[in-house]
């Protein structure tokens, strides 16, 4: 494991963002990943922050819910295409996708929810703040196309950003 700057990756978190998306892992007993295409990092409050959006319909909402933290896994150097798009299209009410994926859970360094070992990079997340999607506040046209049910964003703290061997 390396410790690396939560900035260093940034382009690299953006571009698989947009193509092909990035596990996010929550849980203690029960553990889920899903996955996200669109969130990003900022500065907020004078700290590093990941923001996840989770549709309220979404199994990992629960969970996320109840734990209050959260990791992002990024598959840098391997690729996971085929895992991504099973995680990203079925439940986690439904499926066990560590067990469908082949994907490994390791504990992570500073909070409860593991990272994917299956990844080469790892941010770990403790919410310090949500906001429901206010339907009323968002333009017409973003809501006609994209909303079926809205998200909660999660502003996740950086508490560790890590690479590992992704093995």
């Amino acid at each position: 494991m390396k410790d690396v700057p939560y900035n260093q990756y940034l382009k690299e978190v953006d571009h698989h963002l947009k193509r092909g998306g990035i596990f996010l892992t929550t849980g203690h007993d029960k553990v889920n990943t899903m996955v996200i295409g669109w969130g990003g990092i900022n500065i907020y409050w004078g700290k590093p922050i990941f923001i996840a959006p989770v549709r309220k319909s979404r199994f990992t909402h629960g969970i996320l819910e109840e734990t209050g933290e959260f990791t992002v896994s990024i598959p840098m150097r391997k690729d996971l295409s085929k895992a991504l798009a099973f995680c990203g299209s079925r439940s986690g009410r439904d499926y066990d996708k560590f067990k469908e994926c082949n994907l490994t859970p390791v504990p992570s360094q500073k909070i409860q929810t593991p990272i994917i070992k299956e990844c080469t990079l790892h941010y770990e997340c403790k919410v310090v703040y949500k906001q429901d999607m206010i339907p009323e506040n968002l333009d017409r046209a973003i809501n006609e196309k994209w909303y079926p049910d809205y998200h909660t964003l999660y502003f996740g703290e950086i508490l560790a950003c890590y690479e590992t061997s992704g093995s």
